[in-house]
């Protein structure tokens, strides 16, 4: 059983067969898929799952705080399921791979307090970007 889905049953979070699949498709580390990819993988293991079915899920399950939306460089937007876990994101400039990172350090207080102009920092967000193996000459 994923993560996700031990988070979303916790919640009481009814669980139809669609929206299981789609939790079990999103399931595992490193995961960013678009919805049009969800809903292939989805597809693949229940073919009678809807594009608008897999959207709607995608959609409660950002609203759950539980998939975080991830765009990156005007691509279609990724859904991540490890939000609960803080991290930061690297991605290869060639093929849009995402990988999650853990860099160690606060980048929280790295802001230098002269740099916030009287902001309250709550949260960060870091993309590190490159080529990955496979698009690097």
């Amino acid at each position: 059983m994923s993560d996700l889905l031990e988070r979303l049953r916790g919640r009481g979070w009814r669980l139809t067969s669609q929206r299981r699949v789609v939790a079990e498709v999103l399931d595992g580390d490193h995961v960013h898929l678009t919805a049009d990819e969800v809903h292939a993988r989805a597809a693949a293991r229940l073919p009678e799952i809807s594009r608008a079915t897999v959207y709607n899920t995608l959609g409660e399950l950002v609203s759950l705080g539980e998939v975080t939306e991830v765009s990156t460089d005007g691509r279609a937007k990724r859904y991540d399921p490890n939000g609960h876990h803080p991290h930061h994101h690297l991605v290869c400039s060639g093929c849009g791979t995402i990988r999650d990172v853990r860099p160690s350090g606060n980048p929280l207080a790295d802001l230098p307090d002269d740099e916030r102009f009287g902001f309250t920092v709550s949260e960060v967000e870091v993309t590190y970007r490159g080529l990955c193996p496979n698009c690097a000459p």
